[in-house]
């Protein structure tokens, strides 16, 4: 009498069939490219491979993925049909990140609307890498996402986190962006001009940051003096100092915080001076704790 498979047993063999399909296919691709004999028009293999970026095993996949990477520019219109389409969000999430691999200019649209129109967060995290590794070429649609009102707060910090990646290779265009009517545009231009002067020193992103202080919007002002304090860039106290009379409560703790963090005694004389005249008790915390820190570190220096 035979052995009767139970339907756990049967999905279980189906799936260790399907894994070793998968295996045999990526080995005889790895031989075809080793030999160079790989048929690149071959629609159907290249639409078998990205099918294994659905595979259960994550070694699996990243090898996978890094083959299509090797593949090329011929794997890209079905990993962008994938991205965009297929039912599965584990190949979705693949494809976002084989696009990165490869990251080719022309996805550029794929990985957008993957970012815009995707109810996955790994599919959106994914894709927006993919939009930074593309380098000064995604700076104009990034800073279309922020300045446009259809789009959620989450893809716009997305956007803006991307900016801060490129960072000092998309300097000219941040450069000119710092001076946008928008608010969230100014706000991703202060973080991402603050690694161009963290990465190069360059003298231009100081002042921009610095210059950020005086900005209209409150949170562009805090993000300024934010980035100064963690600049720790001395030059900018007298500017932090004059923060600390703004008359919202946000600018001038973020101020005090910056100067907190520079950490030069020179601050001790305006902080103090400040903290005679703060009403705010957060506010009033951070003053003093800024003042205990700097006197503390200057006490060390002493010795």
């Amino acid at each position: 009498m035979g052995v009767k498979l139970t339907g756990t047993q049967s999905e279980d063999d189906a799936v260790l069939l399907l894994q070793k399909n998968t295996d045999t296919l990526l080995e005889n691709v790895a031989e075809q490219i080793n030999r160079r004999a790989f048929d690149s028009n071959n629609h159907q293999l290249l639409k078998q491979l990205v099918e294994c970026l659905g595979d259960s095993r994550g070694t699996v996949r990243l090898r996978c993925a890094q083959t299509l990477a090797e593949i090329g520019k011929p794997t890209i219109p079905f990993l962008a049909e994938a991205l965009n389409h297929h039912q599965n969000v584990v190949v979705r999430r693949a494809a976002a990140k084989t696009l990165t691999l490869i990251a080719d200019p022309a996805t550029i649209p794929d990985l957008i609307h993957a970012l815009l129109n995707d109810e996955d967060t790994v599919v959106k995290g994914s894709s927006v890498g993919g939009l930074a590794r593309m380098g000064e070429t995604a700076v104009p649609v990034l800073l279309d996402i922020l300045t446009s009102k259809e789009y959620p707060e989450s893809t716009k910090g997305h956007a803006a986190w991307a900016l801060a990646f490129i960072g000092a290779e998309a300097k000219e265009h941040l450069y000119r962006e710092i001076s946008s009517e928008s608010v969230e545009v100014r706000c991703a231009v202060v973080g991402a001009i603050t690694k161009v002067a963290e990465e190069q020193q360059e003298e231009t992103a100081f002042k921009l940051l610095v210059n950020a202080l005086h900005d209209l919007n409150e949170s562009v002002r805090c993000e300024a003096a934010s980035a100064l304090g963690n600049l720790a860039y001395k030059p900018a106290i007298p500017n932090l100092v004059e923060l600390l009379h703004y008359p919202d409560w946000e600018s001038r703790k973020a101020a005090a915080l910056a100067l907190m963090k520079i950490g030069d005694c020179v601050a001790l004389e305006p902080l103090q001076a400040a903290l005679t005249q703060e009403t705010e008790p957060g506010v009033l915390t951070i003053i003093n704790l800024a003042i205990s820190q700097i006197e503390k570190n200057s006490g060390e220096d002493d010795w």
